[in-house]
């Protein structure tokens, strides 16, 4: 999110496209088969989302540099730079642009989501410095960012059933909570505090806050906080089984204006709802 709290954006590259249908489609289940750069972009006027999928042709990558067709993330040790250069979908409208993510630490190690420790998460570098400088749409920004990774061994919603994700900036580094259900029926409800040096500090779990659903699909959404209180402030995304949203709520003693995610696999599991992605996930071979 900028400084302001005006514009955000969110990056995603992927080897293994995991809500792609046609990666669900696919017999192989090939990950190098669908790969993607999920782009989106939130302003008061210029709002973007591209995400083309791509096959191993189109990909290069080593230690430092992922490449996949016209963009590319490459990391030199202090600084994440992301050259953009992505068309969207179904409005094919170019989203082009530069983004330096600069890490005020990294943290020690991942976590698993669930009980088999197929899935793992690594909130590697939970406070960052952005830079955002786009010329298609024409936009430029500083702000406070979050870098993570995920990597697995089987599909999401074969072990999960639904999770909710927030980050929040603080005084003193960032929170993090990480809830999510699985299909055996138990859960995970991770409370994390790192200071702004990546070392990790005690928080007390915060209290389940309920929030409205989404406006159009009725997304169901839930949080936690102190007080167990929390407004929407804006809705950055509502699909079918996917919601964004930026909240105020109270964190650690802190007000905070976390960026919250909430996920139904169940419903991504739906075939109706797959077969609405290929408007909005073009995939383009070679």
């Amino acid at each position: 999110m900028s400084a302001d709290g005006r514009q955000g954006l969110t990056v995603i590259a992927f080897i293994g496209s995991v809500f792609s249908p046609y990666y669900g489609w696919d017999a192989s289940r090939d990950p190098f088969a669908h790969c993607a750069v999920n782009v989106v972009l939130y302003g008061e006027r210029a709002n973007r989302f591209a995400m083309t999928e791509r096959d191993a042709r189109s990909l290069s990558r080593d230690a430092s540099r992922f490449s996949l067709g016209p963009s590319s993330l490459e990391w030199d040790g202090s600084v994440l730079t992301i050259r953009l250069d992505e068309r969207g979908a179904p409005i094919p409208r170019a989203v082009r642009g530069t983004v330096r993510v600069r890490p005020k630490a990294l943290t020690a190690q991942p976590f698993t989501l669930d009980a088999q420790g197929l899935h793992r998460w690594w909130p590697m570098a939970p406070d960052c410095e952005v830079e955002a400088e786009f010329s298609s749409p024409a936009i430029a920004w500083r702000g406070s960012g979050y870098h993570d990774t995920n990597d697995g061994d089987g599909a999401l919603e074969d072990a999960f059933t639904d999770w909710t994700w927030c980050r929040a900036p603080l005084q003193r580094g960032s929170a993090i909570l990480y809830d999510v259900r699985r299909t055996d029926g138990s859960g995970q409800n991770l409370t994390l505090r790192f200071d702004a040096d990546g070392s990790r500090r005690e928080m007390r779990p915060p209290l389940a806050a309920p929030l409205p659903p989404t406006g159009l699909w009725r997304m169901p959404r839930s949080t936690r906080s102190d007080d167990a209180r929390a407004q929407v402030v804006r809705t950055f995304e509502d699909t079918p089984f996917y919601a964004r949203s930026l909240l105020a709520s109270t964190l650690d003693g802190e007000a905070a204006r976390p960026v919250h995610e909430s996920l139904s696999l169940t419903r991504f599991r739906n075939p109706l709802v797959r077969l609405m992605l290929p408007f909005r996930m073009p995939r383009r071979i070679g």
